[in-house]
């Protein structure tokens, strides 16, 4: 007995790129009146509704650009695009269910991932090499590569499963030993900003893992796609991403000892990637504050680079407040008034070190706001 073939959207769209049969000029047999059938098998026929039909016609299209080699199935997909001035990026992309946490919303994790992705999709738009990493052809002629040396997020407000985040950003020169690439996120549904970041990058020989100042031929391949003035996504002066972070010294109020990096936390410059960082540091903070508040801002300098054998300490202590030296409690020092005012957004300041020598890997700094009412 024959069955029905009852393909999803999803399923049409694959078969529009894998089935052909002998004889069929296409994927699928069309018809311009309704109903509308596709041919999932030589046997078997589906009703399709008239919106079902327009999106088969544009899976079509789909399967004959990609077998023209004009775009990549990627390419035609990805909900991204240049600005018109073609000196910034924008990209949507749906919050899985996969990155959401225990607070329902995606998280940070989740949304530095994202800002990596639609930075690495921005430099392939614009004919930059596709190993994600931006490097322009004199960098890849000297074998030099970014590495990050600074990120600052903020998020406003963290999107939840289905949410859709809209994300734009653009790169700049920073002096003359990096870039600098900033981010907005915006909730795609409404409009309403949901956060901010910006990052910092140097160059590094990818043989000799020493750092190196940009050339002047480097500089004149990447300012071409930079504004001509400089845009910043945190304009306002003293803005949290300017401040300095102190080091922190021990003895730290809490700690996570002798983290080592998995086989997935390494990218494909063999180093461990930034965000796995991020993870790091929040793995030392105290668990009632976590129970009760979520990340406003983060701040991370990268000292040196992080390898698969390294042994890692997660050090965490609260941030002095201006004008006392030490914190003793998380709920205030020596019942000061700008103790008691910070309690609800407290601050915290973190290290990542080896764990065989105290090597600083990496130094950060976090602040915090109680939870919302969900």
């Amino acid at each position: 007995m024959l069955k029905l073939c009852s393909c999803s959207v999803t399923d049409q769209l694959q078969a529009s790129v894998q089935c052909r049969f002998p004889g069929s000029p296409s994927p699928f047999a069309f018809r311009r009146r309704s109903p509308v059938s596709v041919s999932c098998s030589p046997l078997s026929r589906l009703k399709l509704t008239p919106v079902q039909a327009v999106l088969s016609s544009q899976q079509k299209e789909v399967a004959e650009v990609v077998k023209s080699g004009s775009g990549s199935l990627a390419d035609l997909l990805r909900l991204g695009s240049l600005a018109e001035d073609g000196l910034s990026y924008n990209e949507k992309y749906i919050v899985r269910c996969y990155e959401v946490g225990i607070n329902k919303t995606a998280t940070i994790e989740t949304l530095a991932n994202l800002l990596q992705e639609v930075g690495s999709n921005h430099a392939q738009s614009l004919g930059f090499s596709t190993d994600g990493f931006a490097t322009t052809p004199t960098m890849r002629k000297m074998h030099l590569i970014w590495v990050t040396a600074r990120m600052h997020i903020e998020i406003y407000k963290y999107p939840a499963w289905s949410d859709v985040v809209e994300i734009e950003t653009w790169c700049q020169s920073e002096g003359r030993i990096g870039t600098r690439r900033d981010w907005i996120l915006k909730d795609a549904a409404t409009g309403e900003l949901i956060g901010r970041a910006t990052g910092k990058w140097v160059m590094m020989n990818q043989d000799t893992r020493r750092l190196q100042k940009v050339s002047d031929d480097v500089r004149e391949e990447h300012l071409i796609f930079c504004p001509r003035e400089p845009r910043l996504a945190f304009p306002e002066k003293n803005n949290r991403s300017l401040k300095k972070i102190i080091k922190l010294e021990d003895p730290a109020q809490y700690s996570r000892l002798r983290l080592t990096p998995r086989r997935a936390d390494l990218d494909m410059n063999h180093h461990v990637n930034y965000v796995t960082y991020i993870g790091w540091v929040l793995e030392s903070m105290p668990q009632e504050i976590i129970d009760t508040h979520e990340l406003q801002s983060i701040t991370l300098d990268y000292r040196r680079e992080c390898l698969q054998d390294d042994v890692v300490d997660s050090l965490t202590s609260l941030e002095p407040i201006d004008g006392t030296e030490t914190v003793s409690e998380h709920n205030g020092t020596n019942g000061s008034t700008a103790a008691r005012e910070d309690a609800d957004c407290p601050k915290f300041l973190h290290l990542l070190r080896v764990s065989c020598d105290g090597l600083e890997i990496n130094r950060g700094r976090t602040e915090w706001r109680k939870k919302p009412a969900r």
